[in-house]
């Protein structure tokens, strides 16, 4: 059984040299194809831009629709989906977003951060045994990799990221945390630490199993965190990588960012950044995009669609850039003293004039063209910093929906103000 296995991986590894050598003439060159964002041949994908017929869950209005004076959400085929303003945190749109989903690679958002955020960028990764020949799935995405081939990190990221390789991600999990098994805690964790409710994972490559599940409103906080990595940023960002002859392999890898939506690819998408595709038949499509205009960076999440990933999310951003304005609370960052404390019998009597949080940026919120800040609701509460001293959250609401939060760090002791 063990040399079936070996014998398929040479002779996929081998076609994967035959098709490396036919890309060279399709492909531009590597300069020409960063100049021009014209990257060809790459893997096909599952999703259309028009399905027909409609799914059945193309007529269920948003959750959205509820909210009094919010725009009407856009029609889409897949079952979850969600759009945020990563600036603010607040949804746009929702659609069964907090409904439990099979994510499929876009799991690999989440094995990426951690590989960002716990292993050395300028390290190197070996493969294990365990590690190459760990996935059973024959039609798994991968690159091939063999048993002690060697790859930077840079590499190892942008195989998972852009050829969505599933071996790479068990070595990526190996790496960061000693075993699959180790580092799948470690997503779990990260997952609590991000306010997801209703995600649990198994593995880090996304592939089927019932204890492996998420939410598009989880997703899209999984998401938001990792595009504020800036080393995240870079890998979900790239369209087109090659990774050079190895001690192992002869060939030159071409890599090709699956995503369909970004610049140069067929269903291009003016603003789209990034993002990340997935498919098995249990989850169907799921798809992340990331996209900018002016000042709203938007995040985009699909779940459960079938052939409407690309269409969904189009309808989505559209809905988005063309009814939403991000707007500052006020012209500045905000000091707040301690009179905001209900605690004036045990502060000293100079407490109004002393400073007990400050902001290290202008609070803003999202909100539909036309309306104006003035009519925002806001409370305040403390909240546990895993990183420091207790926080002041503000949070801002209209019409019962949050559309942005600001955060205030203690810049005088609240003890040091007591008699």
């Amino acid at each position: 059984m063990l040399m079936k296995k070996y014998r398929n991986h040479f002779i996929k590894k081998t076609l994967c040299g035959f098709m490396a050598a036919v890309m060279v003439f399709a492909l531009p060159s590597s300069a020409q194809a960063a100049e021009e964002g014209s990257y060809q041949g790459a893997p096909v994908v599952t999703a259309t831009p028009t399905p027909n017929p409609h799914t059945q869950y193309y007529n269920q209005a948003p959750d959205t629709d509820s909210i009094k004076e919010w725009p009407a959400g856009p029609k889409i085929e897949g079952e979850s989906a969600i759009l945020m303003d990563m600036t603010t945190g607040a949804v746009l749109y929702s659609k069964n977003a907090d409904k439990a989903q099979y994510p499929a690679s876009i799991t690999k958002i989440m094995t990426a951060l951690l590989a960002c955020e716990h292993l050395d960028m300028n390290g190197k990764i070996v493969m294990s045994e365990s590690a190459a020949y760990g996935i059973s799935v024959s039609d798994s995405s991968s690159i091939y990799a063999d048993t002690g081939e060697e790859f930077t990190m840079e590499q190892a990221l942008m195989a998972v990221m852009l050829q969505s390789a599933n071996e790479m991600t068990l070595a990526l999990a190996e790496n960061t945390s000693g075993s699959v098994k180790k580092f799948v805690e470690l997503m779990n964790q990260k997952a609590r630490q991000l306010g997801c409710t209703n995600t649990h994972f198994n593995n880090p490559h996304g592939l089927p199993d019932e204890m492996h599940y998420t939410t598009a409103a989880d997703m899209a906080k999984i998401a938001r965190a990792a595009f504020y990595n800036p080393t995240f940023r870079r890998y979900v960002t790239r369209g087109y990588y090659e990774i050079p002859p190895t001690n192992k392999f002869g060939e030159t890898r071409y890599l090709l960012n699956h995503h369909k939506m970004m610049e140069g690819q067929q269903y291009a998408y003016d603003g789209v950044l990034g993002g990340k595709t997935g498919y098995t038949e249990a989850a169907g499509n799921t798809l992340v995009t990331y996209a900018r205009r002016g000042n709203l960076y938007l995040v985009a999440v699909v779940m459960q669609s079938v052939n409407g990933a690309y269409s969904d999310t189009a309808a989505l951003l559209d809905y988005g850039f063309n009814n939403f304005t991000r707007q500052a609370v006020r012209s500045g960052a905000e000091d707040i003293s301690a009179s905001y404390l209900p605690a004036e019998k045990y502060i000293r009597k100079d407490y109004r004039n002393s400073v007990l949080f400050y902001s290290l940026k202008m609070p803003s919120v999202t909100l539909p063209n036309g309306i104006n800040v003035d009519r925002l609701s806001s409370s305040r509460k403390i909240k546990k910093n895993p990183a420091g001293l207790p926080l002041l959250e503000t949070t801002y609401v209209f019409n019962g929906h949050q559309v942005g939060t600001a955060r205030h760090y203690q810049k005088t002791l609240f003890s040091d103000l007591l008699f």
